[in-house]
């Protein structure tokens, strides 16, 4: 600012003016300040302007998995959309679902003073969390509750979701179905799991364990899975894929098999529409996952202070073809 006033002709706090665009300031000095900031590139320091008025950083934070995820992708364009309509900006980073690298990215954005953090949490243990909360920092757990502690959390109907799935499937004669999720330790895999399961129940089909696969997802060991499943006498007929990423590794190997099964996925993906067959999904609204989570983490920037919220967002089968095939 020394130079811009020197380069200006003018004094340090004519340039302050300028900048924060407030009044009585002459047109033709805050043209000759526009033109000197903008021959010596000057930028305010918006951090450090925040923090000296003891005001907001007009951030907040948001880690996920993996933001190459096209389901995380929209989330973080909602998140973003209710963030700008409250003059906020977002700072997101990528757990890879590494418990350490979470805790890394949180604390490093509650160092810079972000206004509050949303979280798709990869481990089971927040307690380092509780110290930022009671300072003031508000946090909003993400498709996933926190391990340890008690927050704010939005979650979808995972459980309905999958028994809707298999409730789909036996409707269409199926009773060898086979379950693909992802590991187990991850909160909606399990709840997935736990809904098919009862969705076997609820339909009068036992409960095979060897028609179950729980792992973190590569092509290649989805591969491996869906060729065991579909082997032999007593082969599945149907295939539900626990997320997104499942389903596109399971249509990877189906597309070179003889024969096809029956398949619903767990969470909408782009195309899915436009295959052949198109595939039956449970879906849900991303946007409205984001939207809910970033509008009740600026509730409490506002300053509410009601007991921590447990919200759930339902979801719904959308049949296409691939999960209508018969056995």
């Amino acid at each position: 600012m020394s130079d811009v006033a020197r380069l200006a002709g003018v004094s340090i706090k004519t340039v302050s003016r300028v900048v924060n665009d407030e009044p009585a300031v002459h047109p033709d000095t805050a043209e000759r300040v526009m033109a000197a900031i903008e021959q010596l590139g000057f930028r305010r320091n918006l951090g450090a302007r925040n923090l000296r008025r003891g005001s907001t950083t007009g951030t907040i934070g948001l880690i996920v998995e993996d933001v190459g995820n096209p389901f995380y992708s929209e989330l973080n364009r909602a998140v973003e959309r209710i963030a700008t309509s409250f003059g906020r900006q977002v700072l997101t980073g990528s757990s890879e679902e590494n418990s350490d690298r979470e805790r890394e990215l949180v604390l490093e954005f509650c160092a810079r003073r972000v206004d509050g953090i949303l979280v798709v949490p990869a481990g089971l243990q927040h307690g380092y969390l509780v110290p930022e909360m009671r300072a003031g920092t508000p946090v909003v757990f993400i498709d996933r509750p926190a391990g340890d502690i008690v927050a704010d959390t939005v979650l979808v109907d995972n459980l309905g979701g999958t028994i809707e799935a298999v409730t789909h499937l036996a409707k269409h004669g199926h009773r060898r179905i086979a379950f693909l999720g992802d590991s187990p330790d991850i909160f909606t895999a399990a709840e997935r799991l736990r809904g098919f399961r009862e969705g076997c129940v609820r339909n009068g089909i036992s409960y095979d364990e060897s028609l179950v696969t729980m792992r973190t997802p590569t092509p290649d060991g989805i591969g491996d899975a869906v060729k065991r499943l579909l082997d032999g006498p007593d082969a599945a007929t149907a295939v539900i894929a626990g997320n997104n990423r499942i389903a596109v590794h399971v249509l990877r190997t189906l597309a070179h098999a003889e024969r096809r099964p029956a398949m619903v996925g767990f969470d909408d993906f782009e195309l899915a529409d436009l295959l052949n067959p198109p595939v039956t999904v449970v879906a849900h609204d991303v946007s409205a996952l984001g939207h809910a989570a970033a509008e009740l983490l600026f509730a409490r920037v506002q300053g509410d202070q009601s007991p921590p919220r447990k919200v759930v967002l339902p979801v719904h089968l959308v049949a296409r073809g691939s999960g209508e095939v018969a056995p």
